[in-house]
C-alpha cells in the first residue's frame, strides 16, 4: 500500500513559490507526480529557477508572475496556468508577507495590504479553482497558515490576523464543500528556517522545544500528508517542533 499520495495527472498551483515553503511545496507536489504552475510576484529568476527543478523531475511547469491579492491578476494568472498546464486540481495558498511592526508603529495601510495578500488572495485563489474542482468531482486546497493564528507570533497583530483568518476561511471551505470531493486543509507552520525568520535578530531556536527551526521540506511533508488524504477536512496541522498542541 502506497503511504504518498500519486498525484499523476493532477495539476497544482502554489502561490509565492519563488523560494522558502512555497518552492519546497511546489518541488515536493512535483516529486508526487503533479505538474505545477510557480506563482510569484516579483522574483521572476528564482520562480523560474523552480519551475526548471520542476521540469527537471519529470513533470510539467509553468512560473507565472501574479498579484495574487488582485483580483483581475488572479483571473489573468488561472487562464494562463489552464492553457499551459490544464484545470488546476490541488491549491496551494502560501502567498503571504510579514512586515515586522510593534503596535504603535503599524499604518492602516501595512494592515490592509497585510490582509489582502495573506487572506484575500487565499479566497480569490479558492474561489476561482472551485467551479473546475465541482465539475471534476475532485479538488484539494491547502492552506498555509502560522503558529500565530493561535499564539503571540513574532511578527505583529496584523500578521496574527491574517493567519487567524486563514484557519476561519479554511475551515468554512471545508463545511461547504465536504460533500463536493473537495477537502481544504491548513498547515500551520512556527519557527521554519526561511529567510522571514533569518530576518530577525532573535535566536528563534532557543524558543523549539526540539532544539532547532523546521525546514521548508518538513512542511511540505505535511502539504502532502493533507493533500494525500480524501478522509480529512477543515484540519489544521501544525509543524512547529513541540511548540504547541492542540
Amino acid at each position: 500500500m502506497a503511504t504518498g499520495p500519486d498525484l499523476a495527472g493532477r495539476v497544482a498551483l502554489v502561490t509565492g513559490a519563488s523560494r522558502g515553503i512555497g518552492r519546497a511545496v511546489a518541488l515536493a507536489l512535483a516529486e508526487a507526480g503533479a505538474d505545477v504552475a510557480v506563482n510569484y510576484r516579483e522574483r521572476a529568476a528564482e520562480a523560474e529557477a523552480a519551475a526548471a527543478a520542476i521540469r527537471g523531475l519529470g513533470r510539467r511547469a509553468l512560473a507565472v508572475a501574479a498579484d495574487v491579492a488582485e483580483g483581475a491578476a488572479v483571473t489573468a494568472m488561472m487562464a494562463r496556468i489552464e492553457a499551459g498546464l490544464g484545470p488546476i486540481d490541488l491549491l496551494v495558498n502560501n502567498a503571504g508577507i510579514a512586515l515586522r511592526r510593534d503596535i504603535e508603529a503599524l499604518t492602516e495601510a501595512e494592515f490592509d495590504r497585510t490582509l489582502a495578500v495573506n487572506l484575500k488572495s487565499a479566497w480569490l485563489c479558492t474561489q476561482a479553482v472551485l467551479p473546475g474542482m465541482r465539475a471534476r468531482g475532485w479538488g484539494r486546497v491547502v492552506n498555509i497558515s502560522s503558529g500565530a493564528a493561535r499564539g503571540s507570533g513574532v511578527i505583529g497583530v496584523h500578521y496574527n490576523a491574517s493567519k487567524a483568518g486563514m484557519e476561519g476561511l479554511t475551515r468554512g471551505y471545508a463545511a461547504r464543500l465536504v460533500q463536493a470531493g473537495i477537502t481544504v486543509n491548513a498547515v500551520a507552520p512556527s519557527l521554519i528556517e526561511t529567510d522571514m525568520v533569518r530576518a530577525g535578530s532573535e535566536d528563534y531556536a532557543r524558543k523549539v522545544p526540539m532544539g532547532r527551526l523546521g525546514t521548508a521540506e518538513e512542511v511540505a511533508q505535511a502539504v502532502l500528508m493533507v493533500a494525500g488524504n480524501a478522509f480529512m477536512t477543515g484540519q489544521t496541522v501544525q509543524v512547529n517542533g513541540g511548540m504547541q498542541f492542540t
